[in-house]
């Protein structure tokens, strides 16, 4: 009988002796790799003299130069160990019997054909057909998934507790994961939408320069009504809202009480979507209908001892440098999420503003949306109507205004980052620690299969499979628990505290994404088998004869 090297394909001769000497295991005279000498058993038919002479050769050390034949003594004396151990000739002798022996068999299964018969038809060797054409890297993915998962698999389920316990602590793990981040999911959406629909709206469209000089001299960036068609922005896609407004400030003065204000004339029918968040608690909305009617801020109202009914004079300055005054009614009194804006604030209609200030157009157009997400898309079309640098317009975001959502957006983001470290590093803890007590326990498990030809890659591959289907299994366990939790959450509520800069407390929620979901499954994944890698290495360094006498 004779066995090959499974890494480099040597043929030599071994005996019933030899197999039984440590359990078959023999160590190959060409490249030193120990293996299982009944995996590479073959018949001398089984074997190409072609084959045979050539690795015959490579065993002598013979090389060809020229016409002549060199051998390697180093080589030959190498051949040492194989004759002591195998009691067999040296390679020469060796690759000549193997070459004897398969010649004979293949000459005595020839058969004469008779010279009048007819060549026989090619018989195709059978092949297949599952595997023909099949890529080398497609077979081993196949193997990999069929062989080595479902060896996994069945790992897993013989230790069914410890298992369940590396799912749990997975599936916990992803869990708190995703209930973390959908509440700061939901804490951004709910920033970002009261941002829009407090003041700012989805697009702004003023005069070059305003935000940075209107402050100082206001009047010169009024915008004419003429410059802009507001209905045909109207007639855009996505567009729900367009709506002016005109900016101003002075004094508002009551009985022998006078502050400060800013002010807004705003077109109540239209500004009543967009400014949403602007929430009049005590009283009525702005209407068409009363153009002398007036609604505070709620610090503004206190400061001026107000209430809804009281008349109030409003104070400004026009462009000409007048005084010019109104009398007004308290037809309400507001709040917004910012306490400092509602200290100061006031709206009046547009129209009355103007009388006030004498001045005609607006210094905003707001534009509102039907969805924020669309607000990439309608910015670049209007820019297109009004090119940078051939209109005195300019068209604004919000996000560009809106400066306080982005530190919340970058203080969220922080902290979830942070969270996520720590859940990879629980999940990377206790699955190894799970693994590793696993190698220990099937350490003469391992050194069977490393005997019956598993090589190190094999059981590396076993291992880190395990993880990966621990990973998957508390991945999909946690994203499910973690949505119907997030579900159950919010249909209750979460009642919050005033933010710093608010005196009003609201009731939040935990908002679910794909992204969120999906980042939370590959956590649990990546973790999983970044976990398996080290216990799947210290299982693959086992020695095979160590390894088995833990069995005894």
């Amino acid at each position: 009988m004779y066995t090959q090297c499974p890494d480099c394909q040597t043929l030599f001769e071994v005996t019933a002796e030899n197999l039984r000497t440590a359990m078959g295991m023999v160590r190959c005279t060409h490249c030193a790799t120990v293996f299982n000498a009944l995996s590479g058993l073959r018949e001398a038919a089984e074997i190409d003299p072609g084959q045979a002479e050539a690795v015959g050769n490579q065993l002598a050390g013979v090389t060809a130069f020229g016409d002549e034949q060199v051998i390697d003594p180093k080589f030959l004396a190498s051949q040492d160990w194989f004759v002591r151990s195998l009691g067999s000739t040296p390679a020469e002798a060796l690759t000549r019997s193997i070459v004897d022996d398969a010649r004979k068999r293949a000459s005595a299964a020839v058969v004469p054909v008779p010279a009048s018969a007819p060549p026989a038809a090619a018989v195709p060797e059978p092949t297949d057909t599952a595997e023909a054409g099949e890529p080398l890297s497609s077979r081993a993915l196949r193997t990999l998934l069929g062989e080595t998962f479902s060896l996994a698999l069945r790992n897993l389920s013989r230790h069914r507790r410890r298992t369940a316990l590396g799912v749990g602590a997975i599936g916990f793990g992803v869990v708190a994961l995703v209930l973390a981040g959908g509440f700061a999911e939901w804490m951004k959406w709910a920033e970002r939408e009261s941002t829009i629909h407090s003041r700012l709206g989805h697009i702004q469209i003023v005069r070059s320069g305003y935000y940075e000089n209107g402050v100082a001299d206001p009047f010169a960036y009024l915008i004419p009504d003429a410059a802009v068609n507001a209905k045909r922005l109207m007639q855009l896609p996505h567009v729900k809202t367009v709506t002016p407004r005109l900016a101003y400030s002075g004094l508002i003065s009551k009985g022998e009480t006078t502050v400060s204000f800013l002010g807004e004339g705003i077109v109540p029918e239209t500004e009543a979507d967009v400014s949403k968040e602007v929430i009049v608690h005590d009283g009525q909305p702005l209407s068409s209908a009363q153009p002398k009617g007036v609604i505070l801020g709620k610090g503004l109202a206190l400061s001026l001892g107000a209430a809804v009914g009281d008349s109030v004079v409003l104070l400004t300055t026009t462009g000409s440098g007048s005084v010019s005054a109104v009398e007004a009614n308290v037809s309400g009194i507001f709040h917004t999420a910012v306490k400092a804006f509602d200290d100061v604030a006031l709206r009046t209609p547009i129209g009355l503003a103007r009388e006030l200030t004498k001045a005609e157009g607006s210094h905003q157009l707001i534009v509102l949306l039907d969805e924020t997400e669309r607000t990439d898309e309608v910015l670049n079309y209007l820019r297109q109507l009004v090119p940078a640098g051939k209109s005195a317009l300019q068209i604004i975001p919000w996000i560009d205004l809106a400066d306080f959502y982005k530190a919340v957006v970058e203080l969220f983001a922080s902290q979830m980052n942070f969270v996520r470290t720590i859940i990879a590093i629980i999940i990377i803890m206790s699955i190894s620690n799970t693994l590793v007590m696993s190698v220990m326990e099937r350490t003469s498990e391992i050194g069977t299969l490393m005997a019956i030809g598993y090589r190190q890659r094999k059981v590396m591959q076993l291992f880190v499979s395990e993880g990966f289907v621990i990973g998957v299994a508390g991945g999909i366990t946690g994203v499910v628990l973690g949505y119907a939790l997030a579900e159950l959450i919010s249909a209750i509520g979460i009642p919050m505290p005033p933010a710093p800069g608010m005196d009003q407390g609201f009731t939040a929620a935990i908002r679910m994404t794909w992204e969120l979901l999906l980042g939370g499954f590959l956590v649990a994944v990546v973790s999983a088998v970044v976990a398996s890698l080290y216990p799947a290495w210290k299982a693959s360094r086992l020695e095979i004869v160590d390894a088995l006498r833990r069995a005894r």
